[in-house]
């Protein structure tokens, strides 16, 4: 194995010692938004762990899925999407928001979530308005 790659850090983490003071109060304010409302309903269960993203700062829920959810401004807990066509990122009425901006790959996934979980999201189609 080369130097380089010894020497590499990994962009994320679970070691609460490699996390700094706001990255743990960010903790607590996960673990207080799941004991309040739950995991949101299109997270699946299972290994849930916490992970810190140390090039973005993110600090979230994850899976043996591979999927994130986290609190949004409000302290509300949210599953947080990466589109698979642009890699396009955020909770979906950040999504929804940007939707009429999509590759349309992606406006089918996002359609596919607001469809089953969140049918209160209205779609920005751009200069067809909200949908």
């Amino acid at each position: 194995m080369s130097d380089i790659i010894k020497n590499c850090t990994s962009i994320t983490t679970t070691d609460l010692a490699e996390f700094g003071d706001r990255e743990l109060e960010e903790v607590v304010n996960l673990v207080n938004a799941k004991m309040r409302s739950g995991l949101p309903e299109d997270f699946e269960d299972t290994k849930v762990t916490v992970m810190f993203d140390r090039y973005s700062g993110d600090v979230f829920f994850t899976n043996e899925e591979n999927q994130v959810c986290m609190c949004d401004e409000n302290g509300d807990l949210f599953s947080f999407y990466t589109t698979p066509q642009e890699g396009r990122q955020g909770f979906i009425f950040d999504l929804a928001d940007k939707f009429y901006d999509l590759h349309v790959v992606d406006q089918l996934y996002v359609m596919e979530i607001r469809n089953k979980f969140y049918r209160d999201v209205k779609l920005n189609y751009g200069t067809e308005g909200w949908k």
